[in-house]
């Protein structure tokens, strides 16, 4: 846009009306230019976008007043005066006294001032908000769209639908083992080569125990003090929980439940006993396991009464073993494995009992990868 002072204010050389015309055009273009603005953007402006351009202008016109006001003094030297021709029609009035550069800048701030608390005070709070600069571009999806695109929910581990343990891998980072490992639990235990292996020797003694149902098995904590030691390294028994049917299979039989003990050393290793587990007669430590069962999941029982884990064990010590993982995830490798491999009873009512809670919570068998089995003699 150009600025350019009308002819007739030249004439008679009137710096403040110069200015002031140049003002009035600044406004007025600054006006136009925001209605143009407006209709780009949508909408007609607010308060606040006039506000901003009729500052714009004044600002303007500040900076070129005085270049204005020199422009208008009339050809010759400072203060000369122009002859009137005989005749002419009488000269109009002397304008008002000049203002000084200076003047004219003084004023010029005043009224931006005035236009600045105006911007403070007459715009509400939510028109700030509304600005357009401040507005998000639309995505371009629906309602349902962005539902859908929500992340989902964690997914928690289990034996069946989203969580099943072929899924286990996918739920979290943590689980990656569970569908990349190559030394994974449990497996068919076949083709094995006997050997005379050591015994284990076996610590345990009467202990105080909790039982808690944390929604995928009954798991039995047992006070500190119950240990077994095998290979030269001695463990210490950390829990055992249950699993229907046996996780564990021996040349392809599948047995009704088992229970693994896990143990842990003094380096953070682990090692779990499996004790397979057939119908028969009752069982008398599994008895006092389901005599205080929660009747919550997530809840602990403490129970009042000790246990012997001696009980669990069958009278046959022979074991298999073999190098694998947690069957449960993270699914952690690198856990000695010791599979007794004469089981031991319960009774069909015991059986019922914790299927009523888990009917099934077994992870399906694990590929062998070619790992040494050994038997004992």
């Amino acid at each position: 846009m150009s600025f350019r002072a009308p002819a007739r204010a030249h004439a008679r050389g009137d710096r403040w009306s110069v200015v002031t015309t140049v003002l009035r055009h600044a406004l007025v273009g600054s006006t136009r230019a925001s209605r143009a603005t407006s209709v780009s953007l949508g909408a007609w402006p607010d308060a606040a976008t006039r506000a901003w351009f009729s500052c714009t202008a004044v600002c303007v016109a500040l900076a070129l007043a005085p270049t204005l006001a020199h422009a208008a003094e009339p050809a010759g030297k400072p203060g000369a005066k122009t002859a009137v021709t005989p005749g002419a029609a009488a000269a109009p009035a002397e304008p008002p006294a000049e203002e000084s550069p200076e003047q004219l800048r003084q004023r010029l701030a005043e009224r931006l001032r005035d236009d600045v608390s105006s911007l403070k005070l007459n715009i509400p709070a939510n028109k700030a908000k509304d600005d357009p600069r401040s507005r998000r571009p639309s995505t371009g999806k629906s309602a349902p769209a962005a539902a859908a695109s929500a992340p989902k929910q964690d997914i928690r581990w289990g034996y069946t639908g989203e969580g099943a343990p072929d899924r286990w891998g996918q739920l979290t980072p943590e689980f990656r083992q569970c569908a990349i490992g190559t030394r994974q639990s449990p497996i068919d235990i076949r083709d094995t080569i006997r050997v005379d292996q050591e015994k284990i020797q076996f610590d345990y003694r009467p202990s105080k125990f909790a039982v808690v149902d944390n929604g995928h098995t009954v798991q039995v904590n047992v006070a500190p003090g119950n240990s077994m030691e095998v290979m030269g390294r001695r463990y210490e028994l950390q829990e055992f929980h249950f699993h229907r049917p046996s996780e564990e299979r021996i040349n392809g039989r599948q047995y009704d439940m088992v229970a693994h003990l896990t143990h842990k050393d003094a380096d953070g290793r682990l090692a779990t006993i499996a004790v397979l587990l057939e119908r028969g007669q009752d069982q008398p430590l599994i008895q006092a396991v389901w005599n205080h069962l929660p009747l919550e999941k997530g809840d602990t029982y403490e129970a009042p009464i000790p246990i012997d884990l001696n009980q669990l064990l069958p009278k046959d010590r022979g074991y298999f073993t073999y190098m694998g993982s947690m069957t449960t995830p993270p699914c952690t490798e690198g856990v000695l494995w010791m599979v007794f491999r004469q089981p031991v009873q319960l009774s069909t009512q015991q059986i019922s009992i914790f299927s009523r809670l888990y009917p099934m919570n077994a992870r399906p068998l694990q590929a062998g990868s070619g790992r040494l089995i050994k038997e004992s003699n």
